[in-house]
């Protein structure tokens, strides 16, 4: 069990990182779009959504298990990812606007335009983490993706629920939140099952010494294998052909279905072989390198497994669990909250999938549940536990750490600061570096005033070169554009100078119009900063623990600090 946002304490390993990259047919796409967040800068290629819309559809489209969301996830993100490349924005909003595309999309195929928005922000994390500046546009994205299929396909919800099936599961009995808490467990250890299965799958196909077209064939003929096997076993009863495709009949029927007194022990039975064969299925469908989302039959999942458990509970208290269909729709939320990681947007939407809010509260409270009691798998191996562990944002905790230091804290005023003259000889620009022990030098003009750097690659580059050093000077090997540092720039600014210049020691100057240099700061004392501010280790820069960059000894020569 996990505690509400506490990190996993074990990074998990992504299929979809660099150096273990799948084509892009392959998977589930909504995976392959947070791993574009964390570790591709937001970047994927602009064939990926048309290739993924081909291969998608001819996964489901031939029979087998796989959702919409994965693929239009993934689709959406590739074009939010283009429209950054197109007008040239940086790498942070390119991550917001991919995000953003990847929420419009599954806005669009589940006509849930706030739970996309919401999704965006939650699935890239595995905690109870969210990123807060993907939600407002990936609303904007959403509402407008949302219009826009709507004004094509209409805008009713994707389950329809009678009035009166509506009137029946309101929630109206806080002792019906016992039942529900034993929704919350089950849901927990079905959604362990079928992350272990999916990802237990994925490996043994890999291991699988086939080549890698013909693996998703091999898959299919698996999947349809298992449908033609239940469909024989339970007298060619068609709702057990949920288990191919998306499924999303038998889940309204599991929905729609009313108690029958004696037949419920036999509609339990049925649902839970269909959540049991679902997950076989999709994890046989795009384990094997079929291309489909895992969304979709998490919601088949859900709610069967739900409405088997509810059938069962029917049939032991009908007062405290007076219709089925209600377990069968908090069981999706319930479910995906446990397998992706996403409480908040699968309440969400599992309530604008089903236009009524009146489970809210149940949803709530099996969604929560659901999620602390599962444990650390994920069906998207590629969130990270937080934002502190993203790549996206390692650099935005090094930022905060620093932002309390100052560059004037790692001064002493030393009595000599190592600088060379423009006009100095290249031997005496050697002599120098000698002494010092440092990666650069000060370049001053004749007036004492900052020119620019020397470095230690530069002159090495220079002391190859035969019979040319005699010739040389400081200013040939100088470089100008290299900003100094004043005493009152935080640390955070000279981390992003240092970054700029390609430098590992830069000047610091007194700020006035004569910029004389009064010391330098090296890269090293930064990373000793950070250190001694994030894990306590003594000995590193900071409020009273200041170190010079450069330090005099008694005989008036420079060592290091």
């Amino acid at each position: 069990m996990k505690l509400w946002g506490k990190a996993s304490p074990s990074p998990r390993k992504s299929p979809y990182r660099p150096q273990t990259a799948q084509p892009a047919p392959e998977g589930h796409g909504t995976d392959a779009a947070i791993a574009a967040f964390h570790y591709h800068q937001g970047r994927i290629r602009p064939r990926v959504p048309l290739v993924k819309l081909i291969a998608s559809a001819l996964t489901i489209g031939t029979g087998g298990s796989g959702g919409r969301e994965g693929p239009i996830a993934q689709i959406g993100a590739g074009f939010g990812s283009f429209a950054a490349r197109l007008f040239r924005l940086p790498v942070a909003e390119c991550r917001i606007l991919m995000a953003a595309g990847m929420g419009a999309g599954v806005a669009a195929i589940f006509r849930a335009p706030l739970a996309g928005a919401l999704f965006a922000a939650e699935v890239l994390y595995c905690s109870a983490d969210f990123e807060a500046s993907v939600i407002v546009p990936a609303a904007l994205a959403s509402t407008t993706s949302y219009c826009t299929f709507g004004m094509a396909f209409g805008w009713t919800p994707l389950f329809d629920l009678p009035p009166e099936l509506v009137e029946a599961m309101t929630f109206r009995e806080p002792l019906q939140l016992l039942p529900y808490f034993l929704l919350a467990v089950f849901m927990a250890i079905l959604a362990m099952i079928y992350t272990r299965t999916f990802y237990g799958m994925v490996g043994a196909f890999r291991r699988l010494k086939l080549p890698r077209h013909i693996k998703p064939a091999v898959g299919a003929l698996a999947t349809g294998a298992v449908g033609l096997v239940l469909f024989r076993m339970f007298g060619q009863d068609q709702r057990v052909l949920g288990v191919l495709s998306f499924g999303y009949g038998t889940l309204q029927d599991a929905i729609a279905a009313a108690p029958h007194g004696q037949h419920d022990l036999s509609l339990a039975t049925l649902f839970i072989i269909v959540a049991l064969g679902k997950i076989l299925t999709t994890a046989l469908s795009i384990g094997s390198g079929g291309s489909g989302g895992v969304f979709g039959p998490s919601m088949v999942i859900g709610g069967c497994g739900g409405g088997a458990l509810g059938f069962f509970l029917h049939s032991r208290w009908p007062d405290l669990v007076p219709h089925p269909a209600s377990f069968a729709i908090v069981g999706m939320a319930g479910f995906f909250a446990a397998a992706g990681k996403t409480p908040i947007s699968t309440l969400v939407i599992v309530s604008e999938m089903t236009g009524s809010y009146g489970l809210l509260l149940p949803t709530l409270w099996v969604s929560v549940l659901a999620f602390l009691l599962s444990d650390e798998q994920s069906i998207y191996r590629s969130q990270v536990a937080s934002r502190s562990l993203s790549p996206a944002h390692q650099g935005d905790y090094i930022r905060e750490a620093l932002a309390g230091l100052q560059v004037k804290e790692f001064l002493e005023s030393p009595q000599h600061i190592p600088t060379v003259r423009s006009d100095a000889r290249f031997a005496e620009v050697v002599d120098v570096l000698n002494k010092t022990g440092c990666h650069g030098l000060p370049v001053v003009d004749r007036d004492g005033r900052y020119a620019g750097m020397v470095s230690l690659e530069e002159v090495i580059l220079a002391y190859r070169i035969p019979f040319v050093e005699s010739a040389i000077i400081a200013a040939d090997l100088m470089r100008s554009d290299v900003a100094p540092l004043q005493p009152e720039d935080r640390l955070d600014q000279a981390l992003e100078l240092f970054a700029r210049s390609d430098q590992q020691v830069l000047p610091v100057v007194d700020g006035t119009p004569a910029m004389r240099v009064i010391g330098l700061v090296k890269r090293a004392d930064i990373s000793r900063a950070y250190l001694h501010r994030v894990h306590g280790i003594p000995g590193s820069g900071g409020s009273g623990d200041a170190r010079p960059a450069v330090k005099p000894d008694s005989s008036g020569e420079e060592r290091p600090s």
